[in-house]
């Protein structure tokens, strides 16, 4: 009896070795981020999109489907060849499963062509051109945080309604700033306004002047910004400095971040009306994870960081529940799947890869009015998902059935 107890003993063991041994041989999940590190989106991006993904990991438990699951990250340097060539050498050799953020938009189209080629999933929260989920659509790519569609509506037709009906664009010169601008003149039109005339910018210029006389000269009443990150800090600054907004002109940011606001300071940036589809100070759900992201990166997250961390971890749920990391299987259910966190309180994924959410209309605080550093926002108005992105009736996807 003894000895076939033993012998009981000894295969349940072996068995349980085999088992082990066997979880520790399947290969990681493995995640990328490709990101402006060290350029003018780093702040918006950057290392702190890297440190939503590894806290997103880390609430996960580390791993999945018997996989412990790894981040890795590169910088693009803003140049859409890196990024697509880094996406290839991913997909391709280094076994990732998915590209859980690749920020700005020439860069993020670069990545999307490989990743449709391949059929891997790219989750979005940096980009903002509408056609990621328009004419560049793929089956397995979800534009999580915003577009240049929801950003436009929500600003532009705001300031028109407030009697700012004539517009002049300084824009960044390449796809997101040309959609922003298009979009957003869209919106001006559309309610009443016209456009009086743009001038377009390189990516990271140091210097506004020449496209500022231009705004002043047009006589506008609302210059747009249709730029980013240390672009329209840059341009903010100057335009300040310019006695633009006391001379009777009001500035539209139509893409900023908490970051901008913060390095622009409220007495600069006081009254700027700009749309976000997040905010850490909106509800106690946003404040409880900012705070813990903000012990460990030092900052408030932006609405870029916010979605990389809440994309993430949607994806790795819908992972361990088909069991397998098979692109169709896992955004299958992810389609399906309601999301319900502190980014999003009831959104969904449509079948163009637009994840619908409420955007928030913000107005920027005097200094008065904040209560302390961080505290830059005022709510002005909730933008329903329904009513923020542009309706499928509308979409040049191929994968929207009409």
């Amino acid at each position: 009896m003894k000895r076939l107890i033993a012998g009981a003993l000894a295969s349940a063991l072996a068995c349980s070795g085999a088992t082990l041994a066997a979880a520790q041989a399947k290969p990681p999940l493995k995640l990328g981020l490709i990101l402006d590190m060290s350029g003018p989106y780093a702040d918006i991006t950057g290392p702190g999109s890297v440190v939503a993904g590894k806290m997103a990991i880390e609430d996960f438990g580390g791993e999945v489907i018997g996989r412990k699951i790894e981040i890795l990250s590169a910088d693009h340097f803003n140049k859409a060849d890196i990024a697509g060539a880094t996406a290839r050498e991913w997909f391709d050799n280094e076994g990732v499963e998915a590209i859980v953020d690749v920020a700005a938009s020439a860069t993020a189209l670069a990545a999307n062509e490989i990743a449709k080629s391949r059929n891997k999933i790219l989750l979005l929260s940096g980009p903002g051109a509408i056609r990621i989920t328009n004419e560049a659509c793929g089956p397995y790519t979800v534009h999580w945080a915003y577009d240049t569609y929801s950003l436009a509506k929500g600003t532009a037709t705001a300031m028109v309604k407030q009697g700012g009906d004539s517009w002049f664009f300084i824009t960044a010169d390449y796809a997101f700033g040309h959609d922003l601008e298009r979009d957003a003149a869209q919106f001006v039109v559309a309610n009443g306004g016209k456009v009086l005339g743009e001038a377009r910018h390189p990516l990271n210029s140091p210097d506004f002047s020449s496209y500022l006389l231009q705004a002043q000269s047009s006589g506008a009443k609302v210059v747009g910004l249709a730029n980013a990150g240390a672009d329209t800090i840059t341009a903010v600054k100057q335009a300040s400095e310019f006695g633009l907004v006391k001379s009777g002109q009001r500035l539209a940011v139509l893409l900023g971040y908490i970051s901008d606001i913060e390095s622009l300071g409220l007495p600069v940036a006081k009254g700027l009306v700009l749309t976000e589809p997040f905010y850490w100070d909106r509800t106690d759900e946003s404040r409880a994870w900012s705070k813990r992201f903000f012990e460990k990166f030092h900052r408030m997250p932006t609405a870029a960081q916010a979605g990389v961390y809440s994309s993430t971890m949607h994806y790795l749920k819908a992972v361990r529940q088909a069991g397998v990391t098979d692109s169709a299987a896992v955004m299958k259910i992810m389609k399906e799947t309601p999301i319900h966190d502190f980014f999003a309180d009831n959104g969904t994924i449509r079948e163009d890869g637009r994840m619908v959410h409420d955007m928030y209309l913000f107005q920027v605080k005097t200094p008065e009015e904040s209560k302390g550093k961080w505290d830059d926002y005022k709510v002005l108005a909730t933008i329903p998902g329904k009513d923020a992105f542009m309706p499928l009736s509308e979409s040049k996807c191929p994968l929207v059935k009409k």
